[in-house]
């Protein structure tokens, strides 16, 4: 694994001296572009692509790039993955059109050409703006089914932003999922960590339909969330303050091994009383509140790094990808957000990483997609 990054602010020369740091290891068989969204897509294909040459290449936006020298809303990273021991294969597909499930199905196909390593992982890029996140996974687990780990997230735009991109090859991409499945000779590590922690009594979720959430406890959704958490009357009254409220104040979805965070929001559904999260709240599951604090999420960043090392079964690290949401930023403040990447980068392994608007993770069950969590992938 090698690592490159700019944070120049012509996008074409910052990708360019990105991947030409980063090309230092031997044999490339990946390239991994983390793209600021202020960046124009296509300067940084013709920054990436002749250096690239026949490398597979994947990449999407995002609101800020994670690098060894901590966060930047400009510029590019980029890792590149080799060596003998290692194999990959690439796919993409479009989402529009109804077709989630298929293209995480078809994209998902491509684990097959490196089912010949004794360790794989299917890497996956998918677009914050796609409201079906949970259906694109569904498509790949039919394929991959459990026995595959997978890591990745969701291109995200600049803060208020309306537009992500994604990266295959030469092309860019909007409404899709990418692919990369790495197979490897040496262990691949998986973690995931939030730091939130359940609070008060659960609540049951009596009628919803895929994200959004209509009753709580038979009673009206977005009602029933604020009184359980002594809101301010304005919050019921005006989206906006809802929205401010609610951000640092997720649910946690009922799971075997723990609870999935769920942000929520209700800016289109306000006045219906109803609250929205991009990914699945099934009806007829237990809900919590979750509680969690600057120092809680700041062990949670260490967390992550330390399982996905001690995953490697005592194999030393070569590198790790990060994935982290943007809303985890929101209760961190910029000096917390500073300190969650100074203690992810801090133990000295190479780490590039991207924030997302939904992470991807999943090393056992079939539950992989969340919210406000950090996802690590380490190579051995």
């Amino acid at each position: 694994m090698a690592i490159g990054w700019s944070t120049d602010i012509d996008p074409e020369r910052a990708a360019r001296q990105a991947l030409r740091e980063a090309l230092g290891g031997e044999d490339p068989k990946l390239i991994v572009a983390f793209c600021a969204a202020t960046c124009e897509p296509q300067a940084v294909i013709a920054g990436l692509s002749p250096e690239a040459g026949s490398i597979p290449l994947i990449g999407c936006s995002t609101d800020s790039v994670i690098t060894p020298d901590g966060l930047t809303t400009q510029g590019v990273a980029v890792v590149t993955l080799g060596g003998g021991g290692l194999s990959v294969a690439t796919s993409a597909d479009l989402v529009s059109g109804g077709r989630a499930r298929e293209a995480g199905a078809a994209v998902a196909d491509c684990v097959a050409e490196v089912r010949n390593r004794r360790y794989r992982t299917l890497l996956l890029l998918t677009d914050g703006f796609v409201s079906e996140q949970e259906l694109i996974l569904s498509g790949v687990y039919g394929v991959v089914g459990a026995s595959i780990p997978l890591i990745g997230g969701s291109a995200s735009p600049t803060r208020g932003g309306d537009r992500t991109f994604q990266i295959h090859g030469g092309e860019s991409m909007t409404q899709a999922v990418i692919g990369a499945a790495i197979g490897s000779d040496a262990p691949l590590g998986i973690s995931l960590r939030h730091g939130w922690r359940r609070f008060g009594e659960p609540m049951v979720v009596t009628h919803s339909d895929n994200g959004l959430v209509k009753t709580l406890n038979d009673q009206p959704a977005l009602s029933t969330y604020l009184h359980r958490l002594g809101a301010p009357p304005e919050a019921y009254e005006d989206p906006v303050v809802f929205q401010a409220f609610a951000r640092t104040r997720p649910i946690g979805v009922s799971r075997r091994i723990g609870e999935d965070l769920r942000d929520v929001s209700s800016s289109d559904y306000f006045e219906e009383g109803w609250l929205y999260s991009s990914a699945e709240i099934p009806e007829g599951g237990l809900v919590w509140l979750m509680a969690g604090d600057t120092q809680s999420v700041l062990d949670a960043a260490g967390a992550a790094v330390d399982a996905a090392a001690d995953a490697l079964g005592g194999s030393a690290p070569l590198g790790m990808l990060a994935f982290d949401c943007v809303s985890r930023s929101a209760i961190l403040g910029q000096d917390g957000t500073r300190r969650e990447v100074a203690n992810i980068v801090e133990p000295g392994v190479p780490i590039v990483g991207m924030y997302t608007w939904g992470e991807i993770a999943r090393t056992q069950g079939i539950n992989a997609y969340h919210n406000l969590t950090l996802a690590i992938l380490a190579l051995g």
